[in-house]
């Protein structure tokens, strides 16, 4: 697993640590049962502090990502579908945020927009 941090993005390094987990999980990238690495070795690896990377950890167990286990480490948790389904939506969402906001910018109306949806999703069945 490769964590990323940038110091000169506007998000807190342990949301950043958070997200890029989280996004491993859905992508499968991480499994169920996969054993994340231990508080410190990620703290020393990412060169941040112990209690950056034990709140990330905290958060993305209180959320039901992963189960910390007394002595053994902290594993990912079986997937929930529905949180799956909540996290695409979320995604679905800000792209096209990204994209009405473009159109508007340059006077397409809602209709062209509703039309290369449309086009883009006809294309993608076939």
């Amino acid at each position: 697993m490769k964590i990323i941090i940038s110091n000169r993005s506007g998000v807190s390094i342990y949301e950043q640590i958070k997200e890029q987990i989280k996004a491993a999980i859905f992508s499968g990238g991480l499994k169920e049962d996969d054993i994340l690495p231990s508080i410190r070795q990620l703290s020393r690896d990412l060169k941040v502090s112990v209690i950056t990377t034990t709140r990330a950890y905290n958060d993305l167990e209180q959320e039901g990502f992963i189960a910390n286990v007394q002595g053994k480490g902290c594993f990912v948790l079986a997937r929930n579908q529905e949180l799956a389904r909540e996290n695409a939506l979320h995604r679905m969402e800000e792209g096209l945020n990204t994209a009405i906001s473009a159109a508007k910018a340059e006077g397409i109306n809602k209709k062209e927009v509703i039309q290369r949806i449309n086009l883009l999703w006809e294309a993608d069945n076939e």
